[in-house]
């Protein structure tokens, strides 16, 4: 996974210095008003390392994981 920012220009959003694969699955979140967030330096560094886990390709994918859901051994 890879965090970048775009901005919205009439209805899309415009990625500068990025090339996207045509029909890639993108996830956006967005800025509402002066929302903020907080994490503790625990919860930050847990969400590096599971960024870095996935950059690595150690993750479940979604379809693997629904089907063991519904199909538990």
């Amino acid at each position: 996974m890879k965090i970048i920012s775009g901005t919205v220009l009439e209805g899309r959003i415009i990625v500068e210095g990025e090339r996207l694969t045509e029909g890639e699955q993108v996830t956006v979140l967005r800025h509402e008003g002066n929302e903020t967030f907080q994490v503790s330096p625990e919860e930050k560094r847990m969400l590096l390392e599971s960024i870095a886990q996935a950059d690595r390709g150690e993750f479940v994918d979604v379809d693997e994981l629904l089907n063991e859901i519904d199909h538990p051994n």
